[in-house]
């Protein structure tokens, strides 16, 4: 038996990077999947990703949509309720970053990052909570970083984000521990995706692995792990948690 089996998990932001591994990893596992993309330059591997889900047995729709927007959010969800019939796992993965100092941010680069890295993972939980509520079960699993935990210089917009996910999923948990609605956050570290390809070699990449007490950067498997574990039943009693994936980084 698959660890997912016929579970109907949404990932958001999977057309690469982490939000692909998960949506690889949990359809590898059983799980029906529904993500969503936002760019159009995304669509072909959106699509690609699509047909490689279904070739792996299960049922697989991608969503052109944008988790920053609420009424957007609204028209996803109904359809994958429509569609796939329920919604048992949300993984809300959407998320950028638009770094600058504070004396040099703008208004607008702020609000970008609030909208697209906390709002949405407003917008998406609440869209399901009404299936999960009904069915007495869930898994809502937030993508945060130990950026949220710890900071960094020239991340204010990035660190307050993700710390407003560690908050928010520690109250939702409390919120609908009494339905059986687990709500749990990874804060992964260092992650080898497009995100951070400028880090992959050179003097930053070692300096950065030297802080690391594993001494490397995670693949996008190792994150893809980790959510597979908060989206089974092998985390039943794990719930308004912020599980640190970061190699030891904030030791």
């Amino acid at each position: 038996m698959k660890l997912l089996q016929d579970k109907v998990a949404i990932v958001t932001g999977a057309a690469r990077g982490i939000g692909e591994a998960i949506a690889i990893k949990f359809a590898e596992q059983g799980a029906h999947v529904a993500f969503t993309y936002v760019s159009d330059n995304s669509a072909e591997k959106a699509k690609a990703l699509e047909e490689k889900l279904i070739a792996l047995g299960v049922k697989a729709k991608a969503y052109q949509s944008n988790a920053a927007d609420f009424a957007a959010c609204e028209t996803m969800v109904a359809d994958v309720l429509a569609t796939f019939g329920t919604v048992d796992i949300l993984v809300n993965n959407a998320g950028i970053s638009k770094d600058n100092l504070l004396l040099r941010m703008s208004p607008e680069q702020w609000n970008d990052v609030i909208a697209t890295n906390l709002n949405s993972v407003f917008y998406m939980t609440k869209q399901v909570l009404k299936p999960m509520m009904k069915a007495r079960a869930g898994s809502i699993i937030n993508m945060s970083s130990v950026i949220g935990e710890m900071g960094n210089a020239g991340q204010g917009s990035y660190a307050a984000s993700k710390a407003g996910v560690n908050g928010f999923t520690k109250s939702v948990a409390k919120e609908l521990g009494s339905r059986n609605i687990r709500c749990n956050a990874i804060a992964p570290g260092f992650v080898e995706t497009d995100m951070t390809s400028y880090l992959k070699e050179g003097d930053a990449a070692d300096k950065y692995k030297a802080s690391i007490p594993l001494g490397r950067f995670a693949s996008a498997e190792d994150i893809a792990n980790v959510t597979l574990f908060l989206a089974s039943d092998m985390s039943s009693y794990v719930t308004g948690q912020v599980l640190s994936a970061c190699g030891g980084l904030n030791i």
